[in-house]
């Protein structure tokens, strides 16, 4: 039972916004991307199958989380968690290097944290900044290692959650085989699901140079609320450089309730270019979830990682 509250928290985590769906504090304040105008698309050669091939099939942007093991660069951690009135009582900030040039060191510049972040025994209070960390810092030897296995999804408990969550960030519009309860509701790209949804596409710059195409997959307005209750993914949007197709950046915006859990989670990941190498350049989280017998969780993070540099081979 631990290890699926602990997965629900990692769908949680991951999985944030330009816009803030939560309202409350928002640690994000970098805006990478403007928008033109709604694109009309006439042509054969790009339309709705064009861009949902690409998110469904898409493999590079798992790549660039797995390559920034061949890199040294700085990172920067914000992390906030909130009281039921959304008010902020708890804050983590660390500034890290992570150091490729030969054998992998991580060192803290600076370490900093306040307020209601650790129990008694040192260990957070909330899964979902122990989730982030598991992910984003490698504390537990997360699978963003050089030549590390994809897996299949089966064998070892924990490789099997692995799985699952790499599914779902990277490859959303697939089904999660064996997660209890939602599985299904990833697939929204099926013919029943398509239903559902609205398809818009934008044109628009990212980082005041990179010509890009904005995709939104979005609910209906006007279906019941029946209906759109039980929908688990209320918005994906996904931006594509218009030079090579390139995935540059995923939101997801997730809510769902029933009787074993309840979330609403908002999550951003967006790339950038280093020596046209594709690599993580922010990562934006603002959630709730609840399970039964444990106290509601509510956090934020905004992650930036910068200065990238190639390392030596080891």
């Amino acid at each position: 039972m631990k290890k699926l509250i602990l997965l629900i928290a990692l769908t949680s985590l991951l999985l944030n916004a330009k816009s803030q769906q939560i309202e409350r504090f928002n640690p994000d304040t970098i805006k990478t991307i403007q928008l033109d105008s709604v694109v009309v698309i006439k042509g054969q050669r790009l339309n709705i199958e064009t861009f949902i091939n690409a998110v469904i099939n898409d493999t590079s942007f798992y790549k660039a989380f797995r390559d920034m093991k061949k890199y040294s660069f700085i990172a920067e951690n914000r992390i906030f968690s909130y009281d039921k009135k959304n008010k902020v009582d708890g804050k983590v900030y660390r500034k890290i290097k992570h150091n490729n040039d030969g054998p992998y060191k991580m060192e803290y510049l600076v370490k900093e944290s306040s307020g209601n972040v650790f129990k008694k025994n040192g260990k957070y209070q909330l899964y979902t900044v122990e989730m982030f960390d598991y992910i984003f810092m490698n504390a537990y030897n997360s699978d963003f290692v050089p030549n590390a296995p994809s897996g299949d999804g089966k064998g070892g408990t924990n490789e099997s959650y692995k799985n699952k969550l790499k599914t779902l960030i990277f490859n959303p519009g697939r089904p999660i085989k064996n997660l209890p309860f939602i599985g299904s509701k990833t697939e929204i790209f099926t013919a029943n699901m398509r239903q559902y949804y609205d398809y818009t596409f934008y044109s628009g710059t990212y980082l005041d140079s990179i010509p890009v195409y904005r995709f939104k997959v979005s609910v209906k307005p006007d279906i019941s609320s029946w209906t759109k209750d039980g929908l688990m993914i209320k918005e994906l949007v996904t931006i594509f450089d218009k030079r090579n197709f390139q995935i540059l950046g995923r939101y997801v915006d997730m809510k769902y309730s029933n009787m074993l859990f309840d979330f609403d989670v908002q999550m951003n990941i967006e790339m950038s270019y280093f020596d046209e190498v594709k690599l993580p350049t922010k990562i934006t989280y603002q959630g709730n979830w609840d399970y039964p017998f444990k106290k509601k969780e509510r956090a934020s993070f905004l992650i930036v990682h910068k200065d990238y540099k190639l390392g030596k081979s080891k």
